[in-house]
């Protein structure tokens, strides 16, 4: 079969359907984005996915504690939005390095879009923030968070929306694997090691500085 033949015979994906079908076929949609160039939305996802990470970096370090919730809430979106922007290129383009060493050959921009379409589900559990942030307010972001405060059925919407968030977590973790196997053409576990490589490409030499730092004091 030609390569002719193999981009004719395709399978083709709406916009509606790349959003939904990623979700239980993904090895499909990414195949279907990867050989067909498709980079719609990527840009909004990226930074719908700087805010995601924004909030839970706000809600992990506490910034309700010295913060108000207008800032924090401020920052996750507008510094998440921008950080995260430029932190998702960055890391493709230690993903397309590094991908080299197992046998990848994918661009910074195909890995991009892979970071940006299987952040989706993240993307998604920003409904369940909302949802806790409606209930508890800034106590969300807060170490002292009073679960007593409301009643039994605001506790069951909130650690219900605690639990989704985390599954939604997993699971754009998973999409992230099977895409970066898919445009890398290897298997998943070369495409585990493609995500964490560049992950000690930037801790090795921090650790390697704070140890000669150690050793001269």
């Amino acid at each position: 079969m030609t390569n002719t033949t193999a981009y004719t015979d395709l399978e083709t994906f709406t916009h509606r359907e790349l959003f939904v079908k990623i979700w239980r076929s993904p090895r499909r949609v990414f195949r279907y984005m990867h050989q067909r160039g498709i980079d719609d939305f990527v840009q909004t996802l990226l930074l719908l996915a700087g805010i995601f990470n924004a909030f839970d970096r706000a809600i992990e370090k506490n910034l309700g504690d010295s913060m108000s919730l207008l800032s924090v809430i401020g920052f996750s979106v507008f510094g998440g939005a921008l950080l995260g922007w430029i932190s998702y290129y960055l890391y493709a383009a230690l993903l397309s390095w590094t991908g080299k060493w197992i046998g990848g050959r994918s661009s910074s921009k195909e890995l991009v879009r892979v970071l940006a379409y299987g952040m989706l589900p993240a993307i998604t559990a920003l409904v369940f923030l909302i949802l806790q942030i409606a209930i508890y307010g800034e106590a969300v972001f807060q170490e002292d968070l009073d679960l007593t405060k409301g009643s039994s059925f605001d506790k069951v919407i909130y650690y219900t929306s605690v639990f989704c968030e985390i599954v939604l977590s997993i699971w754009s973790f998973v999409l992230i694997l099977i895409g970066i196997s898919e445009v890398q053409n290897v298997g998943l576990f070369e495409a585990f090691l493609n995500l964490i490589l560049p992950i000690f490409i930037v801790l090795l030499p921090i650790l390697l500085i704070s140890v000669l730092y150690s050793a001269i004091l």
